[in-house]
């Protein structure tokens, strides 16, 4: 018989003599628990006997790890009040911490009939609590670089990946996978979504399924298809291991949406509990979503329920699964009130002043698609955010689109106008050319036009605006001089990136030449276009290491690891540091300097004598740089037009488009 238990913990608890469950609803009749058998048969269902605050809760005796669960909420079904309970729905516990089986797309998963859903939508197990992943080795703010890839993406097509380990989390703590991560200077690998998700529907129509993840049903149970057979121990056996090479994990988290979707998607979960608490809902018909993330539906930030069901979520992946830091999906969502994005909304400062997620890196897509959801440099103190102004002007220098010379000095120097203003740091920017949402850096510069047929939307997906080129031949080429054009294209645009004041992030496969073959939206392409090749690695092995160079480069310099804004000079514990743009005359570049095109460097000087310069030539012909004279002598630390190591004095000639980092040798 069940008995009362606690409603102080959501979810399912399992102790020695069996388990706790509790649940929220504040409109729920009753909430019956359903208890299935590893077939899916239901075997047994208890009435939730009490409710406390909105929370129902029963204590099963004898009811041990690895049983299967559910809920039914009998409740209001009133879609224009915004009431959704149908108790033929089973829905998924929202602090399950695994599910089992599989979802069909079929007419019982939606909430307008009485036909069973459970045959056709996953179960939630129990998990015993078997302790915490290993502690991340807290890489600081200064020395970061993200690596953002997807597990299954990443792993599906490595040589040296075991078939059984392909497509899983087993495959990213492959030891030679490791390896390479490590020898490419990389500290911090950024994880496509893992929480359980599933396809959309109109994917399922076409035979295709969801290669991203941003279709969460669940925000604390790591998705069935990346694991063999123990999803929770298998990602944190990854996490050990990635740990263990000295690297950090950062997940990514879309915590804006889930996959209900609108009023005609499925009931699997939150919309059956209470959909009011969960959503946001037009104002004046409640049977509309609130569509703000343009994939249906919003998660409604300024509920109590949703707050804790973030923060405990972030914690449990944070503290049990062992995350270094997240990376939230449209990010502004977690800031929006009814009327718009708040920098100061209650769940953005929950989450950068809470006890356990204060030192996690906390990264914001700083936009979303609904009115008013463009918030870059708004976030409050605690967050670091993606600039796309910084890949926006790295792409337009280097395609050279004129008047992009100023812009791209303010994304060097590490955008203070957009950050500085309530006390972040260049840190606080994570910059980028490219991302999974776009064209791979090779597409960048071999394809002027989306090609993503293969989507199945015409077309019409994916960004139309990329600042991208493709010298003259849309797609592969063999001419010798497009391919060229090209490589070096490409090494302008890394070592601008990671030459640049800021955080970077580099897109896993560019480092060695991945194409998707010019789609720049392959979240519905898992197959051989979503899929890394590896086979560039051995294609051109002089590129992998040109880009091993520029990243090492970055690494062994202290100067691009000032957490200021550096305008002309800054007292640092170290000592003074000065900073100063100049013109290839080895004047100081100023005022009507910043509207002509002409090449450009941004020196860095400490008082002590340590200082780089930073030389940019974007244009067709080669330039002599003056070399800043207080120093006898600088060193070629990295340079994509070759000559690492060499030495100059007076002065240099700097190739047509080329970027070199120097660095100061001592009298």
């Amino acid at each position: 018989m069940i008995e009362s238990g606690s409603p102080i913990r959501l979810g399912a608890v399992v102790d020695a003599s069996g388990a706790n469950f509790a649940v929220y609803s504040s409109v729920a009749e009753s909430v019956e628990l359903c208890l299935f058998d590893d077939d899916g048969r239901e075997t047994e269902r208890h009435a939730l006997p009490h409710c406390n605050d909105d929370v129902w809760h029963g204590y099963l005796p004898g009811c041990s790890a690895g049983q299967r669960y559910g809920y039914r909420v009998r409740g209001p079904f009133e879609p224009a009040a915004g009431q959704r309970c149908n108790p033929a729905k089973l829905l998924i516990d929202p602090y399950a911490r695994c599910l089992a089986g599989g979802f069909e797309w079929t007419d019982a998963v939606f909430g307008h009939n009485e036909l069973d859903s459970a045959p056709f939508v996953p179960k939630c197990v129990l998990v015993e609590d078997t302790g915490a992943a290993s502690a991340g080795p807290r890489i600081p703010w200064a020395e970061t670089i993200f690596y953002e890839t997807n597990v299954r993406g990443f792993t599906m097509r490595h040589p040296q990946v075991d078939l059984a380990d392909r497509g899983r989390f087993a495959g990213m703590r492959n030891t030679q996978v490791l390896e390479y991560l490590k020898s490419l200077g990389i500290t911090s690998v950024e994880l496509m979504p893992v929480h359980a998700f599933i396809d959309e529907h109109h994917l399922a129509k076409r035979g295709l399924r969801n290669f991203w993840g941003y279709n969460s049903i669940n925000f604390f149970a790591p998705a069935n298809r990346y694991a063999g057979h123990d999803p929770v121990g298998e990602f944190r056996d990854m996490v050990n291991h990635i740990h263990d090479a000295g690297l950090e994990v950062i997940l990514d988290v879309a915590y804006n949406h889930t996959a209900e979707a609108d009023g005609n998607g499925p009931t699997l979960s939150f919309r059956g509990l209470d959909n009011h608490a969960y959503y946001r809902l037009d104002p004046d018909d409640a049977s509309v979503y609130v569509n703000d993330t343009g994939c249906g539906n919003t998660l409604n930030a300024d509920s109590g329920v949703v707050q804790q069901l973030v923060i405990d979520s972030l914690r449990y992946w944070a503290v049990d699964m062992g995350v270094d830091g997240f990376r939230f999906d449209l990010g502004s969502v977690l800031g929006r009130h009814a009327n718009g994005f708040s920098s100061d909304h209650p769940l953005l400062l929950a989450i950068a002043n809470d006890a356990v997620l204060g030192d996690r890196k906390l990264v914001a897509e700083p936009w979303d698609p609904g009115p008013g959801g463009y918030q870059l440099g708004r976030f409050p103190r605690g967050w670091a955010e993606w600039n796309d102004r910084s890949r926006d002007a790295m792409r337009a220098y280097w395609r050279g689109d004129d008047d992009s010379v100023g812009e791209l000095a303010r994304r060097i120097h590490g955008s203070s106008d957009l950050f500085e203003h309530n006390g972040r740091g260049p840190f606080a920017s994570v910059d980028f050319v490219t991302c999974h949402d776009g064209f791979t850096l090779l597409d960048l510069v071999s394809y002027e036009r989306r090609h993503n047929e293969a989507n199945g939307e015409n077309n019409r997906d994916g960004h139309a605006h990329n600042l991208s080129c493709n010298y003259g031949v849309e797609g592969p080429s063999d001419d010798p001089e497009v391919v060229a054009q090209r490589r070096q294209h490409r090494l302008n645009l890394l070592a601008t990136l990671l030459f640049s004041q800021g955080t970077p992030m580099l897109l896993a496969g560019d480092e060695f030449g991945n194409s998707q073959a010019g789609n720049n939206n392959a979240y519905a392409q898992d197959n051989d276009t979503g899929w890394l090749d590896w086979s560039g690695l051995q294609t051109d092995v002089s590129f992998v290491k040109a880009v091993r160079e520029l990243v090492w480069a970055r690494r062994n310099s202290d100067l691009f690891r000032i957490d200021a804004h550096v305008h002309g000079h800054y007292e640092s514990q170290a000592g003074v540091i000065r900073n100063t743009w100049i013109n290839p005359d080895g004047s100081e570049r100023q005022g009507d300097d910043w509207n002509d095109g002409q090449p450009f460097g941004f020196l860095i000087a400490r008082d002590d004598g340590d200082a780089i310069l930073l030389l940019i030539n974007g244009g067709p012909d080669e330039r002599e740089f003056v070399l800043p004279g207080d120093t006898p002598a600088w060193r070629v630390d990295a340079s994509t037009g070759g000559g690492r190591d060499a030495v100059f004095r007076d002065r240099l000639g700097l190739a047509a488009r080329t970027v070199m980092l120097l660095s100061a040798l001592p009298g």
